[in-house]
């Protein structure tokens, strides 16, 4: 239906008095687009409220998670001329910024030891080292540091043992001073100081690539060398005063025989943890009496003519050789006059005759080989000198009566793994086999002990009655 709508009802006046016409349809539409507006305003206004609450609500969160910095004070690694963002390997230190020199010199002094364990650690050795030290000086120990590079030591004549275990040196150098031009006879006689002064030389737990320039200490008496990265033994074939050689945990692959052969007076011979494959170059050194090459590739034990008078240790753990290989006419086949002990853990082994003719064996360590029974174990009965075998880790161990038959077999046997054979446990119970009449003596013993406990708190429980 049709609303009539009065003509009065549609007038309006506008500020200026003067009538107008309403429509009445926009009028509507405008009403309702206005409240649209406002409600879409409110609808803004909420949104805006929740998202300004979740930005807060993160930043609470980020806040939280925010954790301070460790304190690094108690390193003392971070201070460095007063700038603590620097890296210790970076910073410049030297060994009178870590320790007190008096100065000028104590001439007394003749020994200089800094460890770096503790406290503050020395990245440069300084040139003018020589200004801060004894000019007598004999021993120079810089242990465990962040030294790079070797300098200051050409200057000190009379140091006989330089000791730079554990640090980051690359390079052998500054063993000796540069050529000497116009020399007279003072500048003669130092000519090659401290090179050839030097006795021992410990530059093990280092980066060196290149052993050569070690020729040049022509007296020196002990080597270490360990725990670098040569490849190859080179530099030492001069050296005929050298007593120990210590080249374990390097990169070496052959035993060189045109360096080892004139080390004519070397006893012990360290090259554990390498690639070697054969052991070799060493039929000249007749005076050699420990020989370690355990930890390498070995499948075979031989060229060791040279050693059967003198050899007195050998360590051959975790290789690869096996029974056939034990038994090479130059390898444990020789009949060895002073050899007491041998490691070969972790080998290949399936029995114990490699061993049998080895009367003067005092330790004998096969653990970890696939030993199976002790009819594998009988070939060291006529060893009468073994005090003490290792056997765990074979499959032979597993058996119950392990011990007792171990015993059995070798009765001089003190010691059968880590535990004392017969030995009385931290409980009092007897930890091992034993035979005859010492065992007997033993129970005799224990028992006499519990027989003194008991009657000891008889009468002590009878005091207190009569109380």
């Amino acid at each position: 239906d049709e609303v009539a709508v009065k003509p009065e009802e549609m007038m309006q006046q506008n500020d200026s008095g003067a009538p107008f016409m309403i429509d009445t349809a926009e009028s509507l539409k405008s009403n309702d687009d206005a409240a649209e507006d406002k409600n879409e305003t409110a609808t803004d206004n909420n949104n805006a409220t929740k998202t300004e609450e979740g930005e807060q609500r993160q930043q609470q969160k980020v806040i939280k998670k925010v954790v301070p910095p460790l304190p690094l004070d108690w390193t003392k690694m971070a201070e460095c001329n007063e700038q603590e963002d620097i890296a210790p390997a970076d910073a410049i230190r030297y060994p009178w910024d870590v320790m007190e020199f008096p100065l000028p010199p104590d001439q007394s002094e003749t020994h200089l030891t800094i460890v770096g364990t503790a406290g503050q650690k020395i990245t440069r050795m300084g040139s003018n080292l020589d200004e801060y030290v004894s000019d007598n000086l004999t021993h120079l120990v810089l242990r465990s540091h962040l030294i790079r590079t070797m300098e200051g030591v050409s200057k000190l004549k009379h140091l006989e043992l330089l000791e730079l275990y554990d640090n980051m040196i690359d390079e052998i150098n500054d063993l000796s001073p540069g050529e000497v031009v116009d020399k007279g006879e003072e500048e003669e006689e130092d000519d090659g100081l401290p090179a050839k002064n030097l006795r021992v030389l410990d530059i093990s737990y280092n980066v060196i690539r290149d052993m050569n320039p070690i020729s040049q200490c022509l007296n020196l008496q002990e080597l270490y060398i360990a725990q670098n990265k040569i490849k190859s033994i080179r530099g030492i074939g001069q050296l005929t005063q050298l007593r120990k050689v210590d080249l374990g945990a390097n990169r070496i692959r052959f035993m060189e025989e045109e360096e080892l052969s004139g080390l004519i007076n070397l006893e012990e011979l360290w090259l554990g943890k390498n690639k070697i494959e054969h052991i070799g170059g060493i039929s000249k050194l007749t005076k050699l009496r420990r020989l370690d090459v355990q930890s390498n590739r070995l499948t075979s034990i031989e060229n060791l003519e040279g050693q059967v008078d003198t050899l007195e240790e050998l360590y051959l753990a975790h290789n690869g050789i096996d029974v056939e290989g034990a038994k090479c006419p130059t390898g444990l086949a020789l009949p060895f006059k002073q050899l007491n002990t041998i490691d070969m853990s972790r080998n290949r082994l399936t029995d114990t005759s490699p061993f049998a003719h080895l009367t003067s064996l005092n330790e004998l360590w096969i653990s970890g080989n696939d030993i199976k029974t002790f009819d594998d174990v009988e070939y060291i009965r006529s060893l009468v000198e073994l005090d003490g075998v290792y056997l765990e880790y074979n499959p032979v161990a597993s058996d119950f009566e392990y011990r007792k038959k171990l015993v059995e077999i070798v009765p001089n046997l003190t010691q059968i793994d880590a535990t004392m054979v017969g030995g009385i446990g931290q409980h009092g119970y007897l930890t091992g086999g034993g035979s005859g009449d010492n065992l007997l003596e033993r129970m005799r013993q224990m028992q006499d002990q519990v027989i003194q406990k008991a009657a000891a708190e008889t009468e002590a429980s009878g005091s207190k009655e009569d109380e």
